[in-house]
């Protein structure tokens, strides 16, 4: 039964279809099953049009000629660029049931790109590589089979310096890292999934699904939805900011605490709350901490931090804080901690905490174990890692959020999801992200951070 949300490295996919085969399953039925899929979705794109398909050496090029055969046999006119001859028996299978000739190069409507699939660990030969990007110009619409040949399944590198950006690309049996994953990410135009049988796998990691948020409940007040504070530090305009955000995020209260002088330019619907530095978050009520944007850098700004992670409440940290994080202050604490590092803050955590993963996904997973901690590394390829459970994916986002005050607006959507007691710290980051991404949506383009959290009410109604 297919797992939509399954993502498998090289090796448990490779773990994956060895059970089939176990099972009663064939190399070329695997094949069979993976090409009708693919051939499926080639059909609707191409629309009865002339369609071309490269064809690699090994299984992927198998797939390829069961594309051609199945298209042939619905009226499309197909060709086929072969360089290499097949060196797997079901390649070579699948190449005599098409029966076709191969030609050396062609143009026409659609290019669909079997060259090489998720095995691949080495770039492209100079020839294989001009052959990729001469067939990907000389057609409309582009078709990557599995994925975009030259791309690194797992890290989501491209292999060469110089691939062709996709229309569309076809993941056979389940996801792959590199669907999800920066740059590979970004080549491959809309993304979509065959079903050959892949079974769930328990240590998979998982693509994030649309979440469904529910409304407060008759008898529910402003406590019961949760409190959540913001703290003020240096730049008053960014914890503002962050606690804007959390209004729209779910938190039925939410209010700034500071124990200093600064001027908040507060909206009238945010209560400001000045106590000396002892009196601080001393309050029954509160459900989380959001400590970070506009903290400061100074020594005073990490004396607070350790004074709220002391003090065991939930917390989120977000950028000034993330600088400040070190291993002494998570001591004895048990409560939920969630961190929300871009690239910059990640590095000066790995630091900190002697983090020191091989690549971008071992690292995010080795901190969240290191901190303790969920671990949202955002960007456009948004990883959230948790102690103990597999690694999550984000769908990609709007390309607008990369302007100034969108982390912070996310980081309050955070610590909003976190206070208004979501089902676990994971599911508080998911959630936030799932509505980060959908007030871009409809914000358009161009948009500014305050306009980004103008749109989360709307936002709301996508998951209701």
């Amino acid at each position: 039964m297919l797992r939509p949300d399954q993502i498998l490295t090289v090796a448990q996919m490779q773990a994956a279809e060895q059970a089939l085969i176990d099972g009663g399953e064939t190399v070329s039925s695997l094949m069979e099953r993976a090409g009708a899929g693919a051939a499926d979705y080639v059909w609707r794109l191409s629309a009865g049009r002339p369609v071309t398909v490269l064809c690699g050496p090994g299984n992927n090029g198998g797939d390829g000629y069961v594309i051609a055969r199945l298209l042939h046999q619905r009226g499309v006119a197909v060709q086929v660029v072969a360089p290499m001859q097949p060196k797997t028996a079901a390649a070579r299978a699948a190449r005599a049931a098409w029966g076709g000739e191969s030609v050396t190069h062609a143009a026409g409507e659609v290019f669909v790109d079997c060259l090489f699939g998720s095995g691949l660990a080495r770039s492209l030969e100079p020839p294989l590589e001009r052959l990729l990007n001469d067939l990907a110009g000389a057609h409309r619409l582009r078709v990557a089979v599995d994925l975009p040949s030259g791309v690194d399944a797992d890290s989501g590198e491209c292999l060469n310096a110089a691939l062709p950006v996709f229309d569309l690309t076809i993941a056979l049996g389940a996801w792959k890292p590199a669907h999800w994953q920066m740059p590979a990410m970004e080549l491959m135009g809309a993304r979509r999934l065959v079903d050959i049988g892949i079974a769930p796998m328990a240590d998979a990691m998982r693509v994030s699904t649309r979440p469904h948020l529910a409304s407060p409940p008759m008898g529910a007040h402003k406590y019961s939805r949760g409190l959540l504070s913001v703290v003020g530090g240096a730049m008053p305009g960014a914890a503002v900011l962050a606690a804007r955000a959390a209004q729209g995020g779910g938190a039925g209260y939410v209010r700034i605490e500071t124990s200093g002088r600064e001027s908040f330019p507060l909206p009238p619907d945010i209560v400001l709350r000045r106590v000396p530095t002892e009196e601080l978050f001393h309050d029954r009520w509160i459900d989380a901490v959001l400590i970070g944007p506009g903290l400061g850098r100074g020594s005073e700004a990490q004396g607070l931090l350790a004074n709220v992670l002391e003090l065991d409440i939930p917390t989120v940290c977000d950028a000034d804080a993330l600088h400040l994080l070190e291993p002494p202050m998570l001591q004895g604490r048990s409560a939920p901690l969630i961190v929300t590092p871009h690239d910059g803050e990640r590095e000066a955590l790995n630091e900190a905490f002697g983090v020191v993963g091989d690549g971008r996904i071992e690292e995010v997973v080795e901190l969240a174990e290191a901190l303790g901690a969920v671990v949202l590394a955002k960007g456009p390829d948004t990883l959230i890692a948790a102690p103990g459970v597999p690694l999550t994916f984000m769908p990609p986002a709007c390309s607008w959020l990369s302007t100034a005050g969108t982390g912070d607006v996310l980081a309050g959507l955070v610590a909003s999801r976190l206070a208004a007691q979501a089902d676990t710290p994971l599911r508080a980051a998911e959630e936030a992200c799932w509505l980060h991404a959908e007030a871009a949506r409809l914000a358009g383009p161009a948009f500014s951070a305050g306009a980004l959290v103008a749109h989360l009410p709307q936002a709301w109604r996508a998951f209701l």
